[in-house]
């Protein structure tokens, strides 16, 4: 009875380890100019081309190719081959404002309009991510203005 029941405990964790696992964001970012298609084949319907550096969320995996998740939610699918490990995120605010330090009051470095793509170069106390242009500024801003975190 006292195995019965550690199986059963067992296979109940091992079932939350998977959906924890599930749950987890694969964030990439798309290595050149790609066009995005509405099935897993060069053969399907392409239906917008990606820009080189958009974050996405990789959704799943089937074989060479990915099921990505952009910005604005629209799922899509790309060769494997196109998608770069480099973390990417993009403005989804008017005007987010880069600052200096993590910090309010530091100054200001530059502001990024939406849909502006960022380098993402490291998450920081506070609620902060470190970021870069790709003009080679870089500065803090903070994480609710950028989605692909």
């Amino acid at each position: 009875m006292a195995t019965r029941r550690f199986h059963v405990l067992a296979v109940g964790l091992g079932l939350l380890g998977a959906v924890g696992m599930a749950q987890a964001l694969d964030y990439r970012s798309v290595a050149d100019v790609v066009p995005a298609y509405d099935a897993p084949s060069a053969k399907s319907t392409p239906i917008f081309v990606m820009l080189a550096g958009t974050p996405v969320e990789v959704v799943v995996g089937l074989d060479g190719w990915s099921k990505v998740r952009d910005s604005r939610g629209d799922l899509v699918w790309i060769e494997k081959k196109h998608l770069a490990e480099k973390r990417t995120v993009i403005v989804r605010v008017d005007r987010a404002q880069v600052r200096a330090l993590a910090d309010e009051k530091a100054a200001l470095v530059f502001e990024a309009e939406r849909d502006v793509i960022l380098e993402l170069q490291e998450a920081a106390p506070g609620g902060w991510v470190k970021v870069r242009h790709r003009d080679g500024q870089g500065g803090f801003l903070k994480a609710p203005q950028v989605w692909g975190l």
